[in-house]
């Protein structure tokens, strides 16, 4: 990760010096959940360590569960942001979802990134807050370019990223704002057409939601576009910055 920190300073840093506010006396803190029930993916542990060192580097402390019993009333408001990394399938029970929709309903932030949107299909206020539920991907790594968006304007230089590239039950523009689109003409597999959304955010039921599909390779959490984005998530799940 120290190698990227220049890079990423470079990407975000007139952003963040013109919108942001001081870092509190304290840190917030940061909870990231990594519980599966389904599928789960071997870029888990570098998903961990690499969030850790962008909260730290934000000023915010993190830590990490596989444990569902942390999702209490009590325990969540300790922290301003949830993070779900690839979380698979039904991870929490009633009450520990009721704990999580609390967390969110009292201001606090969540950040969702790849297999979070594979995530608690049974739970409908969850599929509202990450934005939209994963339907499949096609086989394998593939490769294409990310165009930043804003306001449903492209913004600056796409970007190459390879990587496993989900397609989801339903577009999620018309409820999210879209940051960034993949380009489905690049590669093979893909189910959305010419408008492929792939991170997105938006105000949700008194907090704040942050996705990105990118996070299934290992690889991909060594890129600087995408180690930037998750910067900007964080701060924005966070109340830091207003723009995602």
């Amino acid at each position: 990760m120290n190698a990227f920190r220049a890079a990423v300073a470079a990407l975000v840093l007139t952003s963040l010096t013109l919108s942001s506010p001081a870092p509190a006396a304290s840190p917030d803190r940061v909870l990231i959940f990594t519980k599966t029930a389904g599928f789960r993916h071997d870029a888990i542990p570098t998903a961990v360590a690499t969030l850790k060192t962008l909260a730290t580097d934000a000023g915010m402390a993190a830590d990490h569960t596989e444990d569902a019993q942390a999702f209490t009333a009590d325990n969540l408001a300790r922290y301003r942001v949830v993070v779900f990394a690839s979380t698979t399938g039904d991870v929490l029970d009633e009450a520990q979802q009721a704990a999580m929709e609390g967390f969110v309903r009292g201001g606090g932030g969540f950040v969702g990134v790849h297999a979070a949107a594979d995530t608690e299909y049974d739970w409908p206020w969850y599929g509202r807050l990450v934005g939209a539920y994963f339907h499949s991907h096609p086989p394998g790594l593939q490769s294409t370019h990310v165009q930043l968006e804003r306001d449903g304007k492209p913004v600056g230089e796409r970007w190459p990223v390879t990587d496993e590239l989900y397609n989801y039950r339903d577009n999620p523009r018309a409820k999210v704002r879209v940051i960034a689109t993949v380009d489905e003409r690049e590669y093979e597999g893909g189910l959305m057409g010419d408008d492929h959304p792939i991170a997105w955010c938006h105000a949700f039921d008194g907090g704040r939601s942050w996705y990105t599909g990118l996070g299934h390779d290992a690889k991909v959490y060594e890129d600087a576009h995408v180690i930037a984005q998750l910067m900007r998530g964080l701060r924005y799940a966070a109340g830091r910055s207003g723009d995602c």
